[in-house]
């Protein structure tokens, strides 16, 4: 490449499988290219590939100029593009336009055929002639004697393209056609909705050597695969389920690059936000493209809890599990809507290693709710669930029998609360312990166990399905 081609600085690099090609476009007196320098990025990213991304930027206008964005997600919706003037500078647009036609090198030189280009050689030889032809394995040169040159592509390091401004800017690409607006720099906001982007919300929850207090640290877990880093942005991110109409941003493109992690331990500021929940990260972070970050959300320490023995056969029939119950209060430590994620616990052995105790998924969890994590099945108590009966009471009315025998093989009586559900009209009839209704289709009872003694949970329930009893 030669030393002008090397110095230009509109020169642009894209990088396309072993080789990259650089492209040195020629400005228009009829264009200004917002770069993507010296700008303020915003990001605000939804629960469900979905983001919205807030770009300002500093362009020089004047009637019938175009202004060019570069640097814009892949993934975005043109339908969704919006540009206002930042003050009250008036601005008016004739038409805007989205390209992205620059998907792989192929497209671009085919372009260049029959064109002058510069190739560097892996070993650093220079080698120019016109482009004749190309394939996936080798480029064709022509020298001015019309001799050619075959180059295995595998072995090209570089590919200099000559400027062209009836080429638009390598990349992903917003044009506006400016009708009226003052000549001078105006600050401008570009607003547009992108898929690739979505987060999570992970906690790790350590317990303490008295078994009675646990250490959460709180994560939001963003993935960028939107086609773009966002540099040194202000993020924000929304708990809930947006309603989207159909037609909403592409689905994810494949990706070949690995992930990346990333991590910061900010605490994010949660606030309400319509009828979802609001987290904002105090300090501006980057999201690169392809990279997994986590950001912190809190992290509590002393937070008490109560372990239960809990059996529910629709989660698991053939184990009572251990849960953790704590609530999710300022006296906590905690004391702010918890986005749904997956909690992982660990204990400290008695050599003071953590090793894990196990994990669960937790919905969302409101402020001074109580949240629920099932950490494992007890490995010393036992339990048998059956039906024993079944009777068609009438065409609409059934009733059936279930038993439920809990062995505890401990040293000491523990409490376990059972636990069912029954759908429709239902109502108890016969019980050998008292049941609490929980909601409209789970109820309870709460069982002492004592030690090598067999408890039996009995009961039996009377379903009446809708509809007009025949006469």
């Amino acid at each position: 490449m030669n030393a002008r081609m090397r110095g230009s600085r509109a020169a642009t690099l894209l990088l396309v499988g072993a080789a990259a090609l650089v492209l040195a476009p020629a400005p228009t007196a009829l264009s200004q290219e917002a770069g993507s320098r010296n700008r303020d990025l915003a990001v605000t990213v939804y629960n469900d590939n979905l983001g919205l991304v807030k770009d300002r930027r500093t362009v020089t206008l004047s009637r019938g100029s175009e202004i060019v964005f570069t640097g814009v997600a892949a993934q975005l919706d043109p339908t969704s593009v919006h540009i206002r003037p930042v003050g009250n500078t008036p601005l008016e647009i004739a038409w805007q336009d989205y390209r992205n036609d620059f998907a792989s090198m192929d497209r671009l030189l085919q372009r260049y055929l029959d064109r002058r280009v510069e190739v560097r050689m892996k070993s650093g030889e220079p080698r120019r002639g016109a482009l004749a032809s190309f394939d996936g394995a080798f480029l064709v040169l022509r020298a001015p004697d019309g001799g050619l040159s075959m180059l295995n592509r595998a072995e090209v390091q570089e590919i200099a393209l000559a400027s062209d401004p009836g080429i638009p800017a390598a990349g992903p690409t917003l044009t506006w056609r400016v009708r009226s607006a003052p000549s001078a720099a105006v600050p401008v906001e570009v607003s547009y909705l992108t898929g690739g982007l979505t987060w999570h919300a992970e906690y790790v929850a350590i317990q303490d050597e008295a078994g009675s207090a646990l250490e959460i640290q709180g994560w939001a877990t963003v993935e960028n695969s939107s086609g773009e880093t966002y540099e040194n942005a202000l993020v924000k991110l929304v708990a809930g389920a947006i309603h989207r109409a159909p037609g909403g941003p592409r689905p994810p493109m494949p990706y070949e690059t690995m992930m990346r992690a990333d991590m910061a331990s900010q605490k994010m500021v949660e606030r309400g936000f319509s009828e979802y929940h609001l987290y904002e990260l105090p300090d501006h972070a980057t999201l690169a493209n392809n990279e997994v970050k986590q950001l912190g959300l809190f992290h509590a320490r002393g937070v008490k809890f109560v372990r239960k023995f809990v059996y529910d056969a629709e989660k698991n029939a053939e184990q009572v599990m251990t849960t953790l119950e704590f609530q999710n209060e300022a006296a906590s430590g905690i004391g702010m809507p918890l986005p749904a994620g997956t909690v992982r616990v660990y204990q400290r052995d008695r050599d003071g290693a953590l090793e894990f105790a196990g994990e669960d998924r937790i919905p969302h969890t409101a402020k001074n709710e109580t949240a629920r994590i099932a950490v494992g099945g007890v490995f010393d108590v036992a339990v048998e669930r059956k039906q024993t009966e079944f009777n068609q009471i009438s065409p609409r009315q059934t009733e059936s029998t279930v038993e439920i025998v809990l062995r505890n093989h401990r040293a000491k009586a523990i409490d376990v609360t059972v636990v069912e559900h029954a759908y429709g009209s239902w109502e108890i009839v016969r019980f050998s312990h008292p049941a609490r209704k929980k909601d409209a289709t789970t109820f309870e009872f709460s069982v002492t166990c004592p030690p090598e003694k067999p408890v039996t949970v009995s009961y039996t329930l009377r379903t009446t399905q809708p509809g007009v009893e025949p006469r």
